[in-house]
């Protein structure tokens, strides 16, 4: 028996089956409940770097991480507007909850493109029931962020997989961990192991000024044994399909939920503290021309955005249907506008907070710099800056963009 069962963060499976939404209006109107009772103890959470045990288990429980499960497999099937607004939602109360199910609701999408069928049936139930997916994909001090230096082996009728990773979003509170991996020849595999498995070490290491409980620090994974039936060859890169705007959309929806949050915390601020400034010669500072102003210009940013990012999920989902090098590419490019400009107003927002609420809105008591700093921390998850790029050169040199997780 390994010694990881004394570790204090495994989490047992549930052992009642996650609730069944019917419906994508469920989700959402599930998805504000929820969101009302996490944003009562969200700052609290993070001031004291308290993970959210209590509030990831109802969350995974209400039946919201299981959304993308096909119909075929007894899901609903969610549509990406709706999956958006969920994680808009969530993430706009808590932006480390926003983020946690991020990898766990990709791999159910990995899984269309590249499980077999026994293996779709299977996680996918696993989803049904409330388990929850981990992440053990990023790694640091390689060459670039896809030179995985995890390796796989195949031993008798199992694998063996050693490695480290880092960014391990949601691993430490997860049930089961997929991890990234290569074999010799440089082919990429999921495997996908009970979080207590021995050789499988997480450790509550993260230390960032930002998203502070998502935990995403470092898995360390030492002659791992899996079982074949739990290891995926991963081939969705090598066709036309939406993986990577999969991943980069939900990066994108928590980056507006993250910009929504700052925006409704700044209203509430201005109205019920900050006074006006002398001369603007008004009772009261939302009355302030420059005030009404800078929110209505944060307003407007957040629904262009927003916007947009409708526009990509409807493409996804055509992507997702339909797979084409044509609807591919559409999706990577409109997801790639929604993360420029979901960057840039989550960024903005968290900024203008300050501005507009006043000098005491940065007092240690309101612990507002939380929103700054998980905007920060978040919108860090691919640069930006090569977005406009890969943008610009598809359309004046009709130049196709890469196939990657991170685009």
């Amino acid at each position: 028996m390994s010694n990881l069962n004394l570790d204090p963060f495994i989490q047992q499976p549930p052992t009642d089956a996650a609730y069944k939404i019917q419906s994508e209006q469920e989700a959402i109107e599930i998805a504000k409940q929820l969101a009302e009772k996490f944003k009562a103890g969200a700052s609290e959470r993070d001031q004291k770097r308290l993970l959210p045990v209590s509030e990831l288990n109802e969350y995974s429980q209400s039946g919201l991480w299981a959304i993308r499960v096909p119909k075929a497999y007894n899901g609903i099937e969610a549509s990406y507007r709706t999956v958006v607004e969920v994680f808009k939602i969530i993430s706009s109360v808590d932006g480390s909850l926003g983020q946690i199910p991020q990898n766990h609701v990709a791999i159910l999408d990995t899984l269309i493109f590249d499980a077999s069928e026994l293996q779709k049936k299977f996680f996918y139930d696993l989803a049904l029931k409330g388990i929850r997916f981990g992440n053990a994909f990023s790694e640091i001090g390689n060459k670039n962020v896809a030179d995985f230096q995890t390796k796989i082996k195949k031993d008798g009728d199992d694998y063996i997989v050693n490695g480290k990773k880092f960014f391990s979003t949601g691993a430490l509170l997860a049930h089961w961990v997929p991890i990234v991996t290569v074999d010799d020849e440089g082919n990429a595999y999921l495997a996908i192991t009970p979080r207590e498995t021995q050789g499988l070490t997480v450790i509550n290491d993260w230390s960032s000024f930002g998203q502070k409980t998502t935990a995403s620090g470092t898995i360390t994974i030492e002659n791992l044994r899996i079982p074949a039936q739990y290891v995926v060859p991963v081939k969705s890169f090598e066709n036309p399909t939406p993986t990577g705007a999969i991943s980069q959309i939900l990066q994108a929806a928590i980056d507006a939920g993250l910009a929504r949050g700052a925006i409704e915390e700044t209203i509430r601020y201005v109205q019920q503290y900050t006074r006006p400034w002398i001369d603007a010669k008004q009772d009261k500072a939302t009355e302030d021309h420059f005030t009404i102003a800078a929110i209505g210009d944060l307003k407007t940013r957040l629904q262009a955005a927003e916007a947009v990012l409708d526009l990509a999920a409807d493409q996804v989902d055509i992507a997702i249907k339909e797979q084409s090098e044509e609807n591919s590419a559409k999706a990577s490019i409109l997801v790639a506008q929604a993360k420029i400009l979901t960057t840039e107003i989550a960024i903005l927002a968290s900024n203008k907070l300050f501005e507009l609420a006043g000098t005491r809105s940065t007092l240690a008591e309101h612990n507002l710099d939380r929103h700054w700093r998980n905007a920060r921390t978040h919108t860090l998850h691919d640069p930006v800056r090569w977005k406009y790029y890969i943008v610009g050169n598809y359309y004046l040199n009709d130049a196709q963009p890469e196939r990657h997780a991170w685009l």
